[in-house]
């Protein structure tokens, strides 16, 4: 008597579970396209998202073990400094101290980053002249420090406002790197770098 003939393996799939798996595949197609819904727009080249008006850069040279600071003075007199990070509209982010503050101990391992740098942000206009000053405030290896200053103007779009360096030949020598003035709808009336003194003493 012949064998009965054994269904094919396509025969032996069930539609119902045939069903969830396309059902599943749906699902899955329409949470990718919820996901990329829900995401915001991509910034376009050129464009800051408008966190702030203007951002000042100061950096020297990466690993340099020196000190720099950072002093701006806005119209008002109000001043930041490594002692007063916040005054007025605008903030020090971070007081960079050279080789002194660079480094973390993650499981008995010294991690250092190399960067040098501080950044203060002005988070309104404020019509008037802001001062930009550097000092050297302390050195490590007594050698002169390259110092670069940026000033951005982010918001609408990014534009370049001021862009120099500096050099500090000791420790306690303070450099004027760029005053500025501010128009009332933000946009800026005059760049020079006239000496003046910000930098308080005891």
């Amino acid at each position: 008597m012949p064998h009965p003939r054994r269904p094919s393996r396509e025969a032996e799939v069930d539609p119902f579970y045939d069903m969830l798996f396309n059902m599943l595949i749906a699902f899955v197609f329409c949470f990718i396209v919820a996901l990329i819904a829900m995401n915001p727009k991509a910034t376009k080249a050129g464009d800051v998202p408008s966190k702030a008006e203007f951002l000042i850069s100061v950096s020297w040279p990466d690993r340099n073990p020196n000190d720099i600071d950072t002093w701006v003075e806005d119209p008002a007199g109000n001043m930041v400094w490594f002692k007063q990070p916040s005054a007025g509209l605008m903030h020090l982010d971070r007081d960079d101290r050279g080789e002194a503050n660079d480094a973390i101990v993650v499981d008995g391992r010294r991690i250092e980053s190399p960067i040098r740098q501080e950044v203060v942000t002005l988070r309104g206009i404020v019509p008037g002249e802001f001062t930009v000053n550097l000092q050297y405030y302390r050195s490590r290896d007594h050698q002169p420090v390259d110092v670069t200053v940026s000033i951005l103007k982010v918001n609408p779009r990014a534009e370049v406002v001021f862009h120099g360096e500096r050099r500090l030949e000791r420790q306690g020598e303070e450099a004027t790197a760029a005053r500025f003035t501010l128009r009332e709808d933000g946009s800026v009336a005059d760049v020079n770098t006239l000496p003046k003194r910000l930098v308080q003493r005891p």
